[in-house]
């Protein structure tokens, strides 16, 4: 009986470890906000977070994603360089929001959405943006850009926004 106790007791700590996940490797030593991490307000000084007064969206157009990807396609490129040159000239800090289409559950659509805004938030590191200024969150399908339920509207919805901290 004390072996089978024994037995039990590893398989739920082996069970246990196995559901720690880590932050994906994919985007090992970024510093932006995941999904499980502190919250917006607490990464910027005074409070910033997406929809605070001290942010400006919509200077910039959305940067649009395929369906289930998080890969910033060539089309979409000028859109990120745009931000970046901005952003050279500047010491203004960004949130980048990553959004999804209804399609998916809340937890997948969450983790897609990060996915979306960690890609692009790289996309903006590796042309000389400084780290410490990007910031991102994942709002998954909530908050879509149009709210019907077709190809045309999933589009739109699946998406990075720039928000610009003042």
């Amino acid at each position: 009986m004390k072996k089978f106790s024994l037995f039990l007791t590893l398989a739920a700590l082996v069970g246990l470890s196995a559901c720690n996940k880590k932050k994906s490797d994919q985007f090992a030593g970024v510093d932006g906000d995941f999904v499980t991490s502190t919250p917006l307000a607490e990464r910027f000084e005074g409070g910033a977070n997406f929809f605070s007064d001290t942010v400006t969206k919509g200077q910039f157009s959305p940067v649009r994603f395929g369906y289930d990807s998080y890969v910033v396609e060539p089309a979409e490129t000028s859109k990120v360089q745009q931000v970046a040159t901005a952003m050279k000239a500047s010491s203004q800090r960004l949130i980048i929001a990553g959004f999804t289409d209804e399609r998916g559950t809340q937890e997948y659509n969450r983790g897609l959405g990060e996915r979306r805004a960690q890609a692009v938030r790289q996309a903006l590191i590796d042309s000389g943006i400084g780290a410490d200024r990007i910031q991102t969150v994942s709002f998954g399908s909530e908050m879509p850009a149009d709210p019907a339920s077709n190809e045309q509207a999933w589009a739109l919805n699946r998406r990075a926004e720039f928000g610009v901290v003042k």
